[in-house]
């Protein structure tokens, strides 16, 4: 994904992290029919000039009706609006970790040439793959042509969305990959990896050798392609991203900043060290401070490849999942500094677990699917209320352990009782 433009995980939209829609005023909705395809008409030429030619134009465009659903998610991106401790929560657990572990033992061999043709370790690759789309599992629904389309007509960034949509017909144009294959995010992302149509014309590969670059139904193209973006953004093999670091009293924070680099010995100059209590390793090499939750929380230095990380979606928090899943799946362990919050997020099975408790309170939220959405977040507010807790709707350890501690009470109320008709009988 170009710095230009971060979008949000497919991963991170499938477990439903509320993102308020913008309202979409009455003159666009007006505008759909008629006005679409107008506009769609004034495209034409423009897209010819680009190469995409007119049997391929009129044949994708025909039946196109816009969505405007896709307007209101260009200013609510999850990276920018979640706070960090929530966002980093869903997307690096235990359940992750050991999918991810999976993928690496089930794809080693592929991932080992990978590593041999783009310097890009497995982990690394296999961490983008489980934040992107939950290791293939959610690419997203929506058909890149509505949505681009769409994006090319209304809103803002026009011109941005237009050259997307374009390539996408040329995708299509030269047999990549089949249209009704192409379905992702809201702003055209697609495949394992999430590519946008721009990258995947500049950046995929055909690893598998099939004459074709597929993100869509290639593992071995979408890992190679991913570690290929990576290598082109400045990734060094053997170079950590970086580590978690502890600072001394009194440091003064106002050096902090991912583009602030110093050597490292530089930093181990000020006093600090990672924050296992090892030393910093010693050298030249230009690190950063990076401080996501301000000096109250965890602090990190990070190298070159936390930039390139960065690169694939241009949010600090998203770098910071990658890498930090990536050292998840080699074995390490959570941070060691605790985030700022009196209540930390939920892992998949804990909001499995909140969902639960909530049907057996009587709420009807469907399945316990770890997904919140809307009815999820309306019985939180509910029990919130119920149980003394500010009635926000925000699914985190305060109200998972009030509904934990109510349930035991409850389950201690009814052993109760029913000892006491024992003993009455």
């Amino acid at each position: 994904m170009p710095r230009h433009a971060p979008r949000l995980s497919r991963t991170l939209v499938a477990m439903a992290v509320s993102v308020p829609l913008i309202a979409v005023g009455a003159n666009a909705l007006a505008a759909e029919g008629e006005g679409f395809a107008a506009c769609l008409a004034r495209l034409r030429p423009e897209a010819m000039a680009k190469g995409v030619s007119a049997a391929t134009f009129d044949a994708q465009t025909a039946a196109l009706a816009p969505d405007m659903a896709v307007i209101g998610f260009l200013d609510a991106q999850p990276e920018f609006v979640t706070p960090i401790w929530d966002y980093l929560a869903a997307l690096v657990d235990d359940e992750r970790v050991a999918d991810g572990r999976e993928m690496l033992a089930r794809w080693q061999e592929v991932l080992g040439r990978v590593e041999g043709a783009y310097g890009v370790d497995p982990a690394t690759v296999v961490a983008v793959w489980g934040v992107e789309s939950n290791f293939g599992r959610n690419f997203g629904t929506r058909p890149l042509l509505t949505s681009l389309s769409t994006l090319s007509c209304y809103g803002r960034r026009q011109d941005y969305f237009r050259g997307e949509f374009f390539t996408t017909l040329k995708i299509i144009q030269e047999g990549h990959v089949a249209p009704e294959r192409l379905t992702g995010s809201w702003a055209g992302a697609f495949g394992h990896t999430q590519f946008m149509p721009s990258t995947f014309m500049r950046l995929a590969v055909d690893f598998d050798g099939d004459g074709r670059r597929d993100l869509v139904d290639s593992v071995p193209d979408a890992l190679a392609s991913t570690a290929n973006f990576l290598k082109r953004a400045g990734w060094r093999s053997a170079l950590p991203w970086g580590f978690e670091v502890a600072l001394p009293k009194g440091f003064d924070t106002s050096v902090a900043g991912r583009r602030n680099k110093q050597p490292m010995q530089d930093w181990a100059a000020r006093g600090v060290r990672r924050a296992d209590g090892a030393a910093l390793p010693p050298g030249e090499t230009p690190a950063a401070l990076l401080l996501p939750a301000g000096q109250g929380g965890p602090a990190f230095l990070v190298t070159r490849n936390f930039d390139a990380l960065y690169s694939y979606n241009a949010a600090e928090s998203y770098a910071l999942a990658i890498a930090h899943l990536a050292d998840r799946l080699r074995g390490g362990g959570p941070f060691v500094a605790p985030w700022p919050t009196d209540d930390p997020g939920l892992s998949r099975a804990e909001r499995r677990e909140l969902q639960t408790l909530l049907i057996g309170r009587g709420h009807d939220i469907g399945d316990p699917d770890g997904m919140i959405g809307a009815r999820t977040r309306e019985a939180i507010k509910a029990v919130q209320a119920e149980l003394g807790l500010q009635p926000d709707g925000r699914a985190g350890q305060k109200v998972l352990r009030a509904l934990r501690s109510a349930a035991r009470s409850a389950a201690t109320g009814d052993e109760a009782a029913g000892l006491s008709q024992s003993q009455r009988r």
